[in-house]
């Protein structure tokens, strides 16, 4: 989350007449994340969050996150709901951008999880996997290795000025993911994007999982590399062993992992690593310094990177075939 487009009062008033949210309080920008504009707002009945959708957003995904939203709290997972307007629909336009009113989450995100936690999240994880099985709707991955490599064509021209020789060392990873990267492995709706600031928690378990939009249709074990990226290294870019294993764990409790899927594991995670990678390097070479943005040292992933060129079996990372 964060903001790249001022909100005035008055526009706001305006655009909450489409609303049956009761009358404006307060509002504040959230300065967390890196994709969207978002405000906490306060009515006089109740807690919401404001989206206005930009860069890596387009408008014509909104139904599908929106409704996927709408889809797995039907189906019992703890998720946001859009609220809609007066008229019925659940997407709007204000300050130029395409917007959505969200319902408020309670509980927080852990900024130290402990394997604990990690549990849980596979847990949770496994579960929307589940219950998306039927969610009618489908989008590609917009950042699957053809989607990244367009973003790393933009920021490879500049790449050394983060550190020398990083650009012959992604173009390697580009070379052996393209290689390697597996055709069949069971798919479905995935989150995509599950790092700690998107889950809340109260009393140690899952209160809710947030911000679906680059959720897409892809292999579910990449969805699980992902959390093993987000969740199980440590701030000295460690990988913590014993948070692996209970993330892993918690997973499989609900959806057991094939053969085929342990066994892709090291390539997935290192793929994962890249796209962060790459999203993170673009920001930090495009966005202009004083940005109400949060933007995150693309060096993190390149560490993750070399880690998981290393890894010789899924094992490594806690779990067995």
């Amino acid at each position: 989350m964060a903001v790249y487009t001022d909100v005035s009062e008055a526009e706001l008033g305006a655009f909450l007449e489409g609303y049956e949210v009761g009358r404006l309080l307060s509002y504040k920008g959230i300065a967390e994340g890196s994709e969207n504009s978002n405000y906490l707002l306060h009515t006089s009945s109740g807690a919401f969050i404001l989206t206005l959708y930009e860069r890596r957003v387009k408008k014509a995904d909104l139904p599908f996150f929106l409704g996927l939203m709408e889809h797995l709290a039907s189906k019992g997972v703890s998720c946001p709901l859009p609220v809609r307007r007066r008229d019925g629909t659940v997407i709007a336009e204000l300050a130029g951008r395409p917007a959505a009113l969200i319902t408020f989450l309670e509980g927080m995100w852990m900024r130290r999880p402990t394997a604990a936690h990690c549990k849980e999240v596979g847990k949770a994880l496994a579960e929307l996997h589940l219950a998306g099985a039927d969610f009618p709707l489908t989008r590609k991955n917009a950042l699957n290795l053809e989607g990244s490599r367009e973003l790393w064509i933009l920021s490879r021209p500049r790449a050394d000025e983060v550190e020398e020789g990083l650009a012959a060392e992604v173009e390697a990873d580009f070379s052996d993911l393209t290689a390697g990267w597996p055709k069949e492995l069971p798919a479905g709706v995935i989150h995509a994007d599950l790092f700690p600031d998107n889950v809340f928690f109260l009393g140690g378990e899952v209160s809710g999982l947030i911000d679906f939009y680059f959720a897409c249709n892809d292999f579910f074990a990449y969805d699980v590399a992902t959390c093993l990226n987000a969740w199980c290294f440590e701030k000295d870019g460690s990988y913590n062993l014993t948070k692996g294993r209970a993330l892993l764990a918690g997973y499989q409790r609900v959806r057991r992992l094939d053969a085929e899927e342990i066994d892709a594991l090291p390539l997935l995670a290192r793929g994962s690593a890249l796209r962060f990678m790459l999203t993170r390097l673009y920001d930090w070479l495009t966005i202009p310094d004083g940005a109400l943005v949060q933007k995150r040292d693309p060096m993190e992933y390149v560490r993750r990177l070399r880690f998981h060129r290393q890894i010789g079996s899924a094992s490594e990372y806690g779990v067995g075939r």
